[in-house]
Parts: C-alpha cells; structure tokens; sequence
C-alpha cells in the first residue's frame, strides 16, 4: 500500500508501515533479510496508531485529548520521560473473563480491547512540573502549562571614564 497517496507521508507513518509489513514477512513464513522489531516493539507501534488523540495550544497551556473509553482513571498511566516526552498509556482487558468458565461466549466481539498509547514531544517552553490529567466521560484531557518566557535582557550601561 503506498501510504504517501493517502496523505500519510509523516515519518510516523512510515515507519509504522515499514515495521506492520515486516511482522506480515514474518508470519507468513518469508524471512526478511533484518532481524526486524521486538514483539514489544510492534505491539507499542499499533498501540500508537490505534490511539487518536487532538493536540490544542493555548496561550498559556498545551492540551491533550484522547478517548479512552472504557478505562479506570487508575487503569491509566501519564509520564513524562526523557527529553520531554509525554507518555499517555492505558490498557482496557476483556470484561467478564468469569462468564466463559460458566459456559457463556461471546457470540461477536468488536470493541476494542487492549493497550493504547501515545508519545508526545514536548516543546521547550513545557513546565513539566506541572501537569494535570483529568478524565470524565471516557475522554482523558492533559494539561501542560507553559513557561513564562524569559524576560528581555536589559541594556547595560558602563560608566565612560576619563583616562
């Protein structure tokens, strides 16, 4: 599939192609001439990709929305990693696993179950120190404030002396 046709020439999506076409090689049995991702490494690609999330900048604030349906507040996880990097994670199991024991199946299943995530570079101007994550409704809004920006530098003045 040639993913720059459909808009999607972002490196993001380019790579995620590239590492969903090397785990397809490698379950069909082809061998591809790179040892290719971990296991973790894709799980964590397509959680990415199968998490939406809406990015507003205010004047003093970033916000990050993301639906995550389903969840406990304590089913999810905000960090904020190295180099300013926002971590957004969470993990929604099968509900009612008890039910199979007792003879019930699912006749159909079509929500989503699994681990969402998303990673997000923080600018500079990012106070880290202070962020908030609020979650009502199924949607998770985080707030990171922004840094006031720094102060003009003030022209010095040095006293001409005679010589």
């Amino acid at each position: 599939m040639d993913t720059h046709l459909m808009g999607f020439d972002a490196p993001f999506f380019r790579d995620l192609h590239h590492i969903l076409n090397a785990t397809e090689e490698n379950a069909t049995g082809n061998k591809s001439n790179n040892a290719g991702p971990t296991s973790a490494y894709v799980r964590d690609a397509r959680a990415m990709a199968a998490t939406p999330a809406d990015v507003k900048e205010y004047p003093g604030s970033y916000v990050f929305i993301i639906d995550m349906p389903g969840l406990k507040p304590g089913d999810i996880k905000v960090q904020v990693e190295d180099n300013n990097v926002l971590v957004i994670s969470g993990e929604r199991k099968r509900e009612h696993e008890h039910e199979e024991k007792e003879g019930v199946k699912y006749a159909r299943m079509e929500r989503r179950i699994g681990k969402s995530m998303r990673k997000f570079a923080l600018p500079e101007n990012a106070n880290t120190d202070k962020i908030s994550a609020v979650y009502l409704d199924g949607v998770l809004n985080v707030t990171v404030e922004k840094m006031p920006p720094p102060e003009p530098k003030k022209p010095k003045m040095i006293q001409v002396q005679v010589a």
